[in-house]
């Protein structure tokens, strides 16, 4: 935690800050090993504190890790309680409620607004972190097992979903409370697979469907995310070609993986390939992108990005090709930048025929 704070205070100062001030619970977690409603205050030095409500005491108090403790009201009492302790003070914040900010504004107007220490603090991993990865990891790993033995023509999407869902809560692996999604999980299949982020519906699996499984869970916060794609018995000759062009085109991807490549290199080992098999325009998302305490964080793997891979990064490689109304395929892996990349997933990627 400690060297967390030192590099959180470092990229603070990049941006002509002393204490930095976070809202956001991955924030506040990474901060603090406190997940919950509270407020985070990380001052020069490394002192750190957390305002937090009375309701929420008991547990920042067994969580959190070197932190003095205020307690305040919930709501705008936090916010008062903030004002008074911050002095003269150079603050960035992680807020992004515009109510709150203006409130902070009329008593501290140096105070500026952004992300970039937290998430540039956020994108190199720890041992401690990296083992957490790993965890999550294997527990996927063993839900593709479940879905190789439990899956069936006549099964709904969402019957899998409980299925699966009931083992991963069972191993204390939770949803990620991803905003733009409705489920815990991607289960598509047939044409519902044409769409990247398609919801689970009551559709049951048929003969020759191509079925998109993507799962994305937390573990003790972390979030790991891998894709496999399922046959439920013999499948088309155009999809066993699309598969094993997607299958290709990923072990390439994750080839590129390696300090010191741009992001956008990676992108490009993918997508080429994709393109010289004339399905270019059918892959219509960017190759893969940064995990941690958030389901996306930096850096993107896209061909918009010039950043530079690091050393224990934590990103996806997912390459897929989706033809409207027909199938998906997609194939995903989350691994560790190394000189030679840990890939997180162990179960296979080849075709499975169910």
């Amino acid at each position: 935690m400690r060297e967390r704070r030192k590099n959180l205070l470092k990229f603070a100062q990049m941006i002509d800050c002393d204490t930095l001030v976070t809202f956001e619970p991955e924030n506040l977690f990474y901060m603090t090993g406190f997940w919950g409603e509270a407020i985070g205050i990380l001052e020069k030095g490394g002192k750190t504190t957390i305002i937090a409500p009375e309701l929420e005491i008991g547990r920042v108090k067994e969580e959190s890790e070197n932190c003095e403790i205020l307690i305040a009201e919930r709501g705008m009492g936090l916010i008062s309680s903030l004002i008074n302790y911050i002095k003269k003070s150079k603050v960035c914040t992680d807020c992004q409620n515009y109510s709150i900010m203006t409130s902070l504004k009329k008593s501290i107007p140096t105070i500026k607004s952004s992300i970039e220490p937290f998430y540039n603090s956020r994108i190199i991993k720890d041992e401690k972190e990296i083992l957490i990865l790993k965890q999550g990891s294997k527990i996927i790993d063993e839900m593709y097992d479940i879905c190789f033995k439990k899956m069936k023509v006549g099964q709904t999407e969402s019957e899998l979903q409980t299925i699966l869902m009931s083992y991963a809560i069972g191993k204390k692996m939770f949803d990620t409370g991803y905003k733009s999604t409705l489920n815990p999980l991607i289960i598509a299949g047939g044409p519902n697979g044409s769409l990247p982020h398609a919801q689970v519906t009551d559709r049951k699996f048929k003969k020759g469907d191509l079925v998109v499984v993507d799962l994305t869970l937390r573990y003790k916060g972390y979030v790991s995310d891998a894709t496999r794609t399922f046959a439920m018995g013999q499948i088309s000759s155009q999809e066993k070609q699309v598969y094993e062009i997607v299958k290709e085109s990923q072990k390439l991807g994750l080839k590129a993986v390696k300090v010191d490549a741009q992001c956008k290199d990676v992108d490009f080992a993918c997508r080429k390939y994709i393109e010289e098999q004339n399905y270019g325009k059918y892959f219509i998302h960017s190759t893969g992108h940064g995990i941690g305490l958030d389901v996306h964080e930096l850096p993107t793997i896209s061909y918009k990005s010039d950043t530079v891979l690091k050393e224990n990064m934590a990103i996806t490689v997912e390459p897929g090709i989706y033809l409207e109304n027909k199938f998906g395929i997609r194939i995903e892996d989350s691994l560790i930048v190394k000189n030679k990349s840990i890939i997180l997933h162990k179960f296979t990627k080849d075709l499975i025929n169910i």
